[in-house]
């Protein structure tokens, strides 16, 4: 059975990644096996405060882009904002969560482990993923904060005391980095970024959700796989 593998970039704090985060849930359903979804972070904020003091310091600071987030997600109902999120709720960084998530990883497939990961829906990684968006986006919580990292490995049936040793020994750490190497080694510009047919085909941003799903069936039925893709 051919297979399309699918790297999916993103940041926790993005609110693109947010809004997309169904469309890459429904790429699961659509496909099933037949698509196998890489999830990876890229780092779009890694010093939130620098980042909005740059980029919107001239727009409203803080409450501009608390807003501007606000406005994008009025036109997306799949997805709630709780009024707090990006005014007064602001993460240091975005990290944090990164680095939570690493650890998650590594707990649902240890390293000496040469068997396939789950698939996308089942990992537990994945659980956090949505568990730590919809705790700031909908909840209005810091996800940068231990305490939410403590909660949310207890809903998805990690043990806390799991996740601090594999960052108090650097290897969620080490993880991280592979990641941002891996961004640096496809181009990977922003979130969120898919990329398929061994990096040929790249969607960036708010890309809806048939063209995904077509580029998919492009990797699936279309090319083979050492011409070039006409998408």
């Amino acid at each position: 059975m051919t297979t399309a593998r699918l790297l999916y970039f993103s940041d926790i704090l993005c609110v693109w990644a947010y809004v997309a985060q169904r469309r890459i849930d429904q790429l699961t359903e659509t496909f099933g096996e037949r698509v196998r979804i890489d999830a990876h972070v890229c780092s779009v904020f890694p010093d939130v405060k620098e980042k909005i003091a740059r980029q919107w310091g001239h727009r409203g600071g803080q409450q501009g882009y608390g807003e501007h987030v606000q406005q994008v997600l009025e036109g997306f109902p799949h997805v709630s904002l709780h009024p707090d999120t990006w005014v007064r709720t602001v993460p240091a960084t975005s990290a944090g969560a990164h680095m939570f998530l690493k650890a998650v990883e590594l707990i649902e497939r240890p390293a000496e482990t040469d068997a396939e990961p789950a698939a996308y829906p089942d990992r537990p990684s994945t659980a956090a993923a949505h568990a730590l968006r919809h705790a700031f986006f909908a909840e209005g919580r810091d996800i940068s904060d231990w305490d939410v990292h403590a909660e949310i490995a207890q809903q998805i049936g990690i043990e806390q005391k799991d996740i601090e040793a594999e960052i108090k020994s650097s290897r969620a750490l080490a993880a991280l980095e592979a990641d941002y190497a891996l961004c640096q080694q496809h181009g990977i510009g922003g979130s969120p970024t898919v990329v398929l047919n061994e990096g040929r085909q790249r969607l960036f941003g708010n890309v809806g959700y048939r063209l995904i799903e077509a580029n998919v069936h492009e990797v699936l039925e279309g090319a083979h796989p050492d011409e070039a893709s006409w998408c």
